[in-house]
């Protein structure tokens, strides 16, 4: 087996860790759950959610990797060994897989807005919903799309861990803020901007409900990338000297910031034009922006051309990193459980990737009323299964995992870096609290509501 490699740097731990946690869904989900659940009060609610929730499960997944060295799977093994917990191994890598398969058509489509942008095409559109329509339907263009930007995460990983992920992170996310710095500087100077960040930022703490906290949890919970094996499998390239709830905290600081600040360029963006807060999801960024972006900037239009190339970069960057990230526990698996090299192991993941990703792609159009999967079409199964099913069930065994089955003197060993780090004892039995029950009941709340129970 090939020499198991770590991070070399702090930073490297940091950016990559952030990069798995920064994704699409900070950038069209985000912003509109803050729109439409009481904007400041919202992301008050979220940041509360972050902390209780977030923070203590993402600790978890470092502590099970880096006291393992282990791929996901290999790791719940070793530290219950014989047991039915790991199972949670397997349901983490089948996940990450499970994701992917569908996270790579989407980020086909910012792929393809990209170079739509760039030259000059997406500009001229007079219908945007027509457009994406057109193409997300038709049979090959998305499907090539899909493979481009799998194969580009497939470069990244089959690199390594050092000089493929660390090196990748340390180049893209100081890019991807760079560029939300630049939107938003874009996003403020245009007229009738005001309004987008008053309906931002101006608490109705008369629209927080019992609905709108799990709808908060929600966002938390899946924006900080927890229950799909990623940040375990990263914890295991940690180095022995790596703080574990420092590490947390910035990965949580930056994936928070990321989320607000899209929202601070697309409020005030559709308000210049629509006054109106804007639609979620794919509708969003694919029929909405586009329409705006023509409209905001049609005296000037190269700021036009400009904005919505460096927006679906970023839609691109933030895709990009997530994919890196979700690929790894898969390839981590296959590369140690099975002995394989990093170059196969990358290229199974890869191409079972795309096989499935062209499913998912037709689910659009040629394969729009093939619905053998619960009546559903292979992408919404994909969807369905691992954001609703597969994610909230692997939050909570982690939680349980760490909180019950494993030893509290192991834990706070390694949150200590064994005793090198003060850590209070009475923050580590809040933590252990929080894992044994608090966190459980709200992630099964958050289950119950997204299959509709209530």
């Amino acid at each position: 087996m090939e020499k198991r490699a770590n991070f070399g740097s702090k930073l490297g731990i940091v950016l990559a860790s952030a990069g798995s946690a920064v994704g699409l869904g900070n950038v069209w989900r985000f912003p509109t759950e803050v729109g439409e659940n009481g904007g400041a009060a919202f992301i008050l609610v979220y940041v509360l959610c972050v902390i209780i929730l977030g923070l203590p499960l993402m600790v978890s997944e470092f502590v099970i990797g880096r006291r393992t060295h282990k791929n996901t799977a290999d790791a719940y093994r070793e530290l219950a060994p014989g047991s039915a917990w790991i199972f949670q191994g397997y349901l983490g890598v089948f996940t990450a897989w499970f994701i992917l398969c569908y996270y790579g058509v989407v980020s086909g489509w910012t792929l393809k807005y990209l170079v739509s942008g760039f030259i000059g095409e997406l500009h001229r559109v007079t219908d945007s919903a027509d457009y994406f329509v057109q193409f997300s339907s038709s049979t090959w263009a998305p499907v090539v799309y899909m493979a481009v930007v799998m194969l580009m995460c497939h470069v990244v990983i089959v690199r390594g861990v050092q000089t493929g992920i660390e090196r990748f992170s340390k180049l893209m996310m100081p890019l991807l803020l760079l560029i939300i710095a630049l939107l938003v500087v874009f996003s403020f100077s245009m007229p009738g901007s005001a309004d987008g960040l008053r309906f931002l930022l101006k608490p109705d703490f008369s629209k927080i409900d019992s609905s709108v906290i799990l709808s908060a949890m929600g966002q938390a919970f899946f924006s900080l990338s927890i229950g799909m094996g990623c940040l375990c499998t990263y914890a295991s390239y940690f180095t022995d000297d790596a703080k574990l709830v420092k590490t947390a905290g910035s990965v949580a600081a930056i994936d928070t910031t990321v989320a607000v600040m899209s929202g601070f360029i697309i409020f005030p963006a559709v308000f210049s034009v629509e006054a109106v807060a804007p639609d979620a999801g794919p509708g969003l960024v694919f029929i909405t922006l586009p329409n705006v972006f023509q409209i905001a900037f049609g005296n000037v239009a190269w700021l036009g051309w400009l904005f919505s190339v460096l927006f679906y970069l970023l839609l691109l960057l933030a895709a990009l990193t997530s994919m890196v990230s979700i690929h790894e526990p898969p390839t981590a698996f296959l590369l140690e459980h099975f002995n394989l090299r990093r170059s196969t192991a990358t290229t199974i993941v890869t191409s079972v990737c795309i096989g499935v990703g062209m499913l998912c792609s037709l689910s659009f159009g040629l394969l729009a009323d093939f619905r053998p999967l619960f009546g559903l079409t292979f992408f919404d199964f994909f969807d369905f299964v691992s954001a609703k099913i597969f994610l909230p069930v692997g939050g909570i065994i982690i939680s349980l995992f760490v909180g019950w089955r494993l030893s509290s003197d192991m834990v706070f060993d390694e949150l200590s870096n064994h005793g090198h780090l003060h850590v209070p004892r009475w923050a580590f039995s809040v933590y252990i609290f929080l894992l044994r029950w608090l966190i459980p009941l709200a992630i099964m709340a958050i289950f119950l509501k997204e299959l509709g129970v209530f």
